[in-house]
């Protein structure tokens, strides 16, 4: 089922995380405290809506090398094996994400960051408040719009420029984040 994001508050603080990549090496927030910019992008295998965007995604991210990113993937990887990180790290090989791709499999993560679906895109300034949250662009799968990125480049762009990015802010939409019960 197709749900938007929360749209958290602007100037909200990123929450910590220690968490797994696909090959087990834990990765923590602060150890990208030195780049100018964090982008925290709630991904998974399965999604259609992720599936759609994830080599754009992937090329955008190669123009931006001082952004700091992580893929965080919080869906029940039992109920929905190809969110298994294996499977999840074939994604990022075919998708040419390089970022680490971390397995948030008590799902605290996605639910301290508010995350509610697949994509869902925080991106935070240098002092890690919240800058943006919302969609890639406005195309979806079927929508027949062109996939760009427009809406997360213009938010890098500021962000990286230490700059405000202005409301409004278009919701990201996809699948839902799988929690357990």
């Amino acid at each position: 089922m197709a749900v938007t994001s929360q749209m958290v508050p602007l100037g909200t603080p990123a929450p910590d995380f220690a968490l797994p990549d696909t090959g087990g090496v834990v990765v923590r927030r602060d150890d990208f405290a030195e780049a100018p910019a964090l982008l925290v992008a709630f991904v998974c295998n399965h999604c259609p809506y992720v599936q759609h965007v994830e080599a754009a995604f992937g090329k955008l991210l190669t123009e931006y090398p001082a952004l700091a990113v992580v893929g965080v993937c919080t869906n029940d990887a039992e109920a929905y094996p190809d969110d298994a990180p294996e499977r999840l790290a074939a994604q990022a090989d075919r998708a040419g994400w390089t970022f680490p791709y971390l397995v948030d499999a008590s799902q605290q993560v996605g639910r301290a960051y508010q995350a509610a679906c697949t994509p869902d895109f925080f991106l935070y300034g240098a002092d890690r408040t919240l800058v943006y949250r919302g969609a890639f662009d406005g195309s979806t799968p079927g929508n027949g719009k062109p996939v760009t990125g427009a809406a997360l480049r213009a938010a890098i762009e500021l962000a990286l420029a230490g700059e405000a990015v202005p409301e409004p802010h278009q919701p990201s939409m996809g699948c839902s984040i799988k929690w357990r019960d």
